[in-house]
C-alpha cells in the first residue's frame, strides 16, 4: 500500500478500515505523526515566543490518547464481526466551542481556561458513535467573535495552509486549516454569519452550513442562539454528506433540533443536475458598506477573479444540464451585516452573562470587597476585547430607549431577507430556483494583521454568507479555483429549507466535472 494516509478522504479511510486494508490505529498514528510535522506548537494563553511562523497551529488541545483508544475500539468491533459505523476509523477535529467530556472546552477565551466539560455535545457524540476518532480541539476566534481567527486568547492563532502569512478565516479557522493541512479528514464547526463557509473558501475546502435545526446545538457554547448552526468541513462533497448523515436528526436535549426524517444524502450525490434551476444574482457580485463619517452606503464590485470563478461554475453546471437563471433579485442582501451587527450583539450579551467567575471558569485572583466587584474583575480580566465590545453594544442597542430604533428594525430586516429567499425558491413563483450560485467571500484570504482591529471591515468579509443565517437556509462553500497568487477562491450554493441533498448533488456534479482542471492538482503549501 502506497497511500499517504493523512491525504485520504473520510470515505476512503472508512472503506479501507472496514476492508482491513488499514487498522484504525494505523490511520490514527499516521495522522498524529503528520500533525507533529506540520502543526507546530498548539495555541496557548499568552502565546509562545518560539512559535514557528510557517506551521499551521490549528490546535488548542491534542487528544492523542483518547484518539488511540477510540481507534482500538473500532478495530475491536471489526475483529468481532460487528459494524464499526459509517465513519469507521475516520480522524476528525472539533472546534473548541463544543463541549467534549473530560477535555478543556475553552471557546478560545481566558474566562474558560480551566473548564473541563462534564458532558459531550450531541454532534460530537454522534460522530464518535459512527466510528469517528477525535484527534483534538482546534482554535477559533474567541467565543467565535471574528472572521480571521486572530482574536483567540490562545496564540499563535492558526495559519492558512496555502500561505502561512495569511489568515485561515474565522471563526472556524482552526477547523478549516486542519482539514486543508490533512490534520484529520473532517472537522466540526459552527456558522453564525458564515463562520464555516468563509474559512472553507479561504482554505480551499468544502464547508457546509445546514438548515437551522437540522443538527443539534446541544453542547455548543452559544454566541447568537437564533443564528448559530452546527456544520461540517471536509475536503470533498462526499465527505461533507457523510458527516452530515452521521450528525443530523432530532435531539431531546435541543428544542430547536427539527424532528423531520434525515434523508440519504449519499444516495442523492450521483443524480446529477439535469433540469435543476440555478440562479445568479447581481446583488451577490458587489459589496455594500457604510461610510464611517456620513453613514451613506457605497457599493463596490467584487474582484474579476472571484466573479470569473462563479461564472465558470455556472458554465460547468449548464453543460451538465442545469438551467442557469440570471438577474435574480436579492435586494435585502446588502442589509445583512447591519442587521447582524445588532441581532448578534444582543444575543451575545445575553449568552455571555453566564460567565461570571462563580460556577465555572476563570475567577480573578485579586482581593475583592463584594460579589459585584468579583463579577467585574473576573469578567474584565477573563474576556478579551471582542466579547467586551459585543456585550457593550448588545446592551446599548437593546436598551428600552434604543430597541425600536435598532433591535426591532434589525428583526424586520431579517424577515425581509427571509422573504427574498422564499420568493426566488417558490416553486410557483417567477424564478422557481432549486439553488442560488454566488461567491462565498468578497476577497481571498487576507494577510495576518491586515484587517484585524477594524471590526466593521472584518464583519463585511461575511456579507455574502450572513443572509443564509438570517433566513435559516442551508449553504455550502466549494473550492472554485485559485487566484493569481495561488490562494483559494470559494463559490457558494444556497437553497431552500432542508435542501441539503440538492446542494450536495450540485456540488458533487461540479466537483466531478472539474476534477481534471489543473488547479485541483495543487496542494496547500504546508503539505507540498
Amino acid at each position: 500500500m502506497t497511500d499517504y494516509i493523512p491525504a485520504l478522504s473520510a470515505h476512503e479511510i472508512a472503506r479501507k478500515v472496514r476492508r482491513g486494508e488499514y487498522t484504525a490505529r494505523q490511520v490514527t498514528e499516521a495522522v498524529l505523526a503528520h500533525i507533529a510535522r506540520v502543526d507546530g506548537c498548539p495555541g496557548q494563553l499568552d502565546g509562545d515566543p518560539n512559535a514557528e511562523p510557517d506551521r499551521v497551529h490549528a490546535f488548542i488541545t491534542l487528544t492523542a490518547e483518547r484518539a488511540l483508544a477510540q481507534a482500538d475500539a473500532v478495530d475491536a468491533k471489526i475483529a468481532a464481526g460487528e459494524d464499526p459505523g459509517p465513519l469507521a476509523g475516520v480522524p476528525f477535529t472539533v472546534k473548541d466551542i463544543f463541549t467534549v467530556k473530560g477535555t478543556l472546552s475553552s471557546a478560545a477565551s481566558r474566562i474558560l481556561e480551566n473548564f473541563i466539560a462534564p458532558y459531550t455535545a450531541t454532534p460530537v457524540a454522534r460522530l464518535e458513535a459512527a466510528g469517528g476518532v477525535i484527534l483534538g480541539k482546534v482554535n477559533l476566534d474567541e467565543f467565535t467573535f471574528g472572521s480571521s481567527n486572530e482574536s483567540s486568547a490562545y496564540q499563535p492563532s492558526p495559519r492558512n495552509p496555502w500561505n502561512p502569512a495569511r489568515v485561515p478565516g474565522g471563526s472556524s479557522g482552526g477547523s478549516a486549516a486542519a482539514v486543508a493541512a490533512w490534520e484529520g479528514a473532517l472537522s466540526l464547526g459552527t456558522d453564525t454569519a458564515g463562520s464555516i463557509r468563509q474559512p472553507a473558501a479561504f482554505c480551499g475546502v468544502v464547508g457546509l452550513k445546514p438548515t437551522y435545526g437540522r443538527v443539534s446545538r446541544y453542547g455548543l457554547i452559544a454566541f447568537g442562539s437564533s443564528l448559530d448552526t452546527t456544520g461540517s468541513l471536509a475536503r470533498n462533497v462526499t465527505d461533507a454528506a457523510l458527516m452530515l448523515q452521521a450528525m443530523a436528526g432530532a435531539d431531546p436535549h435541543d428544542g430547536t433540533a427539527v424532528t423531520l426524517p434525515v434523508p440519504d444524502y449519499l444516495a442523492a450525490l450521483p443524480r446529477g443536475v439535469e433540469g435543476l434551476r440555478i440562479g445568479l444574482s447581481p446583488d451577490y457580485f458587489r459589496i455594500t458598506y457604510p461610510d464611517p463619517q456620513s453613514g451613506e452606503l457605497y457599493e463596490e464590485p467584487l474582484p474579476d477573479e472571484i466573479r470569473a470563478a462563479v461564472m465558470h461554475a455556472a458554465e460547468v453546471l449548464a453543460a451538465q444540464g442545469a438551467e442557469i437563471v440570471e438577474d435574480v433579485p436579492m435586494p435585502h442582501t446588502r442589509y445583512g451585516i447591519p442587521a447582524y451587527f445588532v441581532i448578534s450583539r444582543v444575543e451575545a450579551a445575553s449568552n455571555l452573562h453566564r460567565f461570571d467567575g462563580v460556577k465555572y471558569g476563570y475567577r480573578t485572583p485579586q482581593k475583592v470587597r463584594d460579589l459585584h466587584e468579583m463579577y467585574r474583575k473576573s469578567r474584565g480580566e477573563g474576556f478579551g476585547l471582542q466579547p467586551k465590545l459585543r456585550i457593550l453594544m448588545g446592551m446599548y442597542v437593546s436598551a428600552a430607549q434604543y430597541s425600536a430604533q435598532y433591535y426591532n428594525r434589525a428583526l424586520k430586516i431579517r424577515t425581509l431577507i427571509r422573504r427574498d429567499f422564499e420568493a426566488v425558491f417558490d416553486p410557483q413563483g417567477a424564478y422557481r430556483l432549486d439553488a442560488l450560485l454566488t461567491p462565498t467571500t468578497p476577497t481571498p484570504a487576507f494577510p495576518i494583521g491586515g484587517v484585524y482591529g477594524d471590526s466593521v471591515l472584518m464583519q463585511y468579509a461575511d456579507q455574502l454568507t450572513v443572509a443564509a443565517n438570517h433566513a435559516g437556509i442551508p449553504g455550502i462553500s466549494l473550492p472554485g479555483g485559485l487566484n493569481a497568487e495561488g490562494l483559494p477562491l470559494g463559490i457558494q450554493l444556497l437553497g431552500p429549507d432542508f435542501s441539503e441533498s440538492t446542494l450536495f448533488r450540485i456540488g458533487y456534479a461540479y466537483e466531478q466535472a472539474t476534477a481534471e482542471e489543473a488547479w485541483r492538482a495543487t496542494r496547500p503549501l504546508v503539505v507540498r
